[in-house]
């Protein structure tokens, strides 16, 4: 039987607000690399957080980059601060998007386990922190309510959302919408967390019936979509907790609690992609 090929090797770099540490040059050669490897996930191109250029998304951003033995760019997850007053900064999941050629070496999956890692450990050790997510990719909510903790709205958390859940989605949904890339006229129903018509005819749009973004899980798949109307456009705000107790859980498979109407749900090791979708 002859010998697998060699996986390819990366390193892994990790820039906290580069905005603020970067040269303008270097901020222009960065940005010029970011494009090109979201290029290969969307079309076309959005104007969008660090792939914009904009320097006030570069202040705030949380960015991991893989990077091939050459020093190219093979792909990256870029995250965001968002300010939430009584709440402190909170972690926005960013794109996570991968060069074509790189996608079977498990990056996706590494970009953004190790991009909150280290997040977690340099600047939230003990508290862990508050995170958002915006998405209308049917995979990509499944995923964040299975792998991360106290998510809104979520088949694993019953009941209403806490005080901390409705005042950042009450922020994000005033303040921050533009950040989101999310339209200044959506509705905000703070009763789904949804808001109306937040991706029509945008690259982030995706219809309720493509497989290609569906869950693993159809029950999953089929929460979410009841939840929203995402062939009339709608985004499906998450808002919950990350830590690092969390990420040693996610180390070993563990079933999930019991929800009505939902299974039992295994989860697997670590944080599982987001990837390509807005976050």
């Amino acid at each position: 039987m002859p010998a697998r090929p060699p996986r390819p090797a990366y390193r892994i770099q990790h820039l906290h607000r580069p905005g603020r540490h970067l040269s303008p040059r270097a901020l222009d050669a960065l940005v010029a690399e970011l494009r090109v490897v979201a290029a290969t996930a969307f079309d076309p191109l959005p104007r969008y957080q660090v792939i914009s250029g904009d320097r006030e998304a570069l202040d705030a951003a949380v960015l991991t980059l893989a990077r091939r033995e050459d020093g190219s760019l093979a792909g990256f997850c870029a995250a965001r601060l968002l300010p939430v007053r009584g709440v402190g900064d909170v972690l926005h999941l960013g794109l996570t998007c991968v060069d074509p050629a790189d996608r079977g070496a498990g990056l996706t999956h590494v970009l953004l386990s190790q991009g909150l890692a280290r997040f977690l450990v340099r600047h939230r050790p003990i508290r862990g922190a508050w995170f958002t997510n915006v998405a209308s990719v049917l995979s990509s909510l499944g995923n964040v309510a299975l792998y991360f903790e106290d998510v809104h709205p979520s088949p694993f958390r019953v009941g209403p959302p806490s005080p901390v859940h409705t005042a950042i989605a009450h922020t994000l949904a005033r303040e921050h919408r533009a950040r989101m890339h999310l339209h200044a006229d959506a509705d905000f129903d703070d009763a789904r967390f949804v808001f109306e018509g937040g991706n029509r005819e945008t690259v982030f749009a995706k219809g309720a019936d493509d497989a290609q973004y569906h869950h693993r899980d159809p029950e999953l798949t089929r929460w979410y979509a009841d939840l929203a109307d995402l062939d009339g456009g709608d985004a499906v705000l998450q808002v919950g907790r990350v830590s690092l107790a969390g990420f040693a859980r996610y180390t070993s498979r563990r079933v999930g609690a019991k929800v009505p109407g939902v299974r039992r749900w295994v989860r697997l090791p670590t944080v599982l992609p987001l990837t390509p979708e807005r976050a």
